[in-house]
């Protein structure tokens, strides 16, 4: 996509985000309040009091081929467990009792928090475009330390880890 096409769309694209967000907000909940055992051991009480997940269905993506991105047509149609967008994220309501899959998702809200809405949307979409989903470099540092947690070793500063990564990754 190039920086034309980019500046092009997102306004459509965070003024869906807008909307998504508007619209779920009555069943958002802060993740504190889920109760989750070792998320607080690698997430900080602020974060965790300030971002929200939404139990869902199926977890609502952009139209994106009908915004005119065509490439993006995989990404558009999986059937995700979850999806991050700013502060907020959606989990397929079989999948909320499922603690690894908010740890992934909150690795994706401190991205976006770190790389505000403009950088995360460029970065993910580059990514994206060029390397597929999983192999992406945001869901790759996402997997990874997912990985980690899912192994059940000593707990680490996930926030510190994902802002540290951004710098040696996007500079």
């Amino acid at each position: 996509m190039t920086p034309e096409q980019f500046q092009k769309i997102y306004p459509h694209l965070t003024g869906w985000i807008a909307t998504t967000l508007r619209s779920h907000a009555p069943s958002a909940r802060n993740v504190a309040s889920a109760g989750f055992k070792r998320l607080p051991l690698y997430y900080s009480p602020e974060l965790l009091a300030r971002a929200k997940f939404v139990p869902v269905a199926k977890v609502p993506v952009p139209a994106l081929t009908a915004m005119g991105l065509p490439q993006f047509a995989d990404f558009e149609h999986m059937d995700a467990g979850g999806i991050t967008y700013l502060d907020t994220y959606f989990v397929r309501q079989d999948h909320v009792q499922f603690e690894r899959l908010h740890f992934h998702e909150l690795i994706h809200v401190v991205q976006w928090l770190t790389l505000g809405p403009e950088r995360f949307l460029l970065a993910y979409a580059d990514g994206l475009e060029r390397f597929g989903y999983r192999p992406s470099p945001l869901e790759t540092m996402a997997y990874n330390a997912e990985e980690l947690f899912a192994r059940g070793g000593p707990a680490f500063d996930a926030e510190k880890l994902v802002r540290q990564q951004l710098a040696t990754l996007l500079g």
